[in-house]
C-alpha cells in the first residue's frame, strides 16, 4: 500500500512534467506546412507546439469519437484529415460537439467546405483509447480510432500525429463559426485527485501498521503481564 501511495505521487509527477512541456512549446514559434513531422520521433520534439496548416478537407472520412466529454458534457470529438499540397494528410481534431440524447445516432450538423481552409492548432498526440468491447463497425461514429487502420480504409498517407484545433477554420482568410467546443482537456488539472489518493493508500498503511503493533506485540504483552 505504501508502494502505491508512492505510485500515485509519481503520476502526479508525470503530468506536472507533461503541463510543464505542454506551457513550454505552447510559447516557442508556429510551424507551418514545410515543417510538419514526418516521423514518430519528430511528431514527438513537435508535441504540443502551435501549428497553422492549410489544405483541403477530406469530408468523406469524418469520425464522430463517442463519449467524449468536454465541460462535463457527453458528445462527440470531430475529427477530419486536412489533406496537404504534398498528398499526404494530417488528422485534424476539430472540436467537439453534444450528443443528441433521444437519438444517439444523429451526427451534429458541421459545415465541412470544399476549399481551401486555414486550420490554427497545436500539435497534439493521437485521441486517446477508451476501453471498449469489441471492434467498431467502419461508421462515421466509433469509440477509438485506430491511425494505420483508419488510413488503409480512407486510402490515405497520414502524418504520425494529430492536429488539436484551437479556432475556427478560416476560409479564404475569414473564420468560418462552426458552433464546435475547443476547450480541450489539460493533463495536469486532476492532479489533486492523485494526490488524494496516495494519501487514502498512505492512510491505509499506517492503519495496518498500528493494527500489528497492537495484536503482535502490545496485546500479547499485556496478556502475559
Amino acid at each position: 500500500m505504501a508502494r502505491m501511495g508512492l505510485w500515485q505521487l509519481d503520476r502526479a509527477k508525470q503530468k506536472l512534467a507533461l503541463q510543464a512541456e505542454i506551457n513550454e512549446h505552447g510559447q516557442l514559434p508556429a510551424l507551418g506546412n514545410d515543417s510538419l513531422a514526418r516521423t514518430q520521433l519528430q511528431a514527438d520534439e513537435q508535441a504540443y507546439r502551435p501549428i497553422t496548416l492549410t489544405g483541403h478537407w477530406v469530408p468523406g472520412a469524418t469520425v464522430f469519437l463517442d463519449n467524449r466529454q468536454m465541460q462535463g458534457r457527453p458528445g462527440f470529438f470531430m475529427l477530419t484529415p486536412l489533406r496537404l499540397a504534398t498528398g499526404d494528410a494530417v488528422l485534424v481534431q476539430r472540436g467537439w460537439a453534444p450528443r443528441d440524447q433521444r437519438d444517439r445516432t444523429r451526427l451534429p450538423q458541421v459545415p465541412t467546405p470544399d476549399g481551401e481552409v486555414r486550420v490554427t492548432g497545436r500539435v497534439a498526440p493521437w485521441p486517446s483509447r477508451l476501453t471498449q468491447l469489441g471492434e467498431d463497425a467502419p461508421g462515421p461514429i466509433r469509440q477509438n480510432l485506430d491511425r494505420e487502420a483508419f488510413a488503409a480504409q480512407q486510402g490515405l498517407s497520414l502524418r504520425p500525429l494529430s492536429v488539436q484545433a484551437l479556432a475556427p477554420m478560416a476560409l479564404g482568410g475569414v473564420p468560418q463559426d462552426d458552433g464546435l467546443l475547443r476547450d480541450w482537456p489539460q493533463p495536469a488539472v486532476d492532479v489533486a485527485k492523485h494526490y488524494g489518493y496516495a494519501a487514502q493508500w498512505f492512510v491505509f498503511c499506517a492503519m495496518i501498521a498500528g493494527l500489528y503493533v497492537w495484536f503482535q506485540l502490545i496485546r500479547p504483552r499485556r496478556a502475559r503481564a
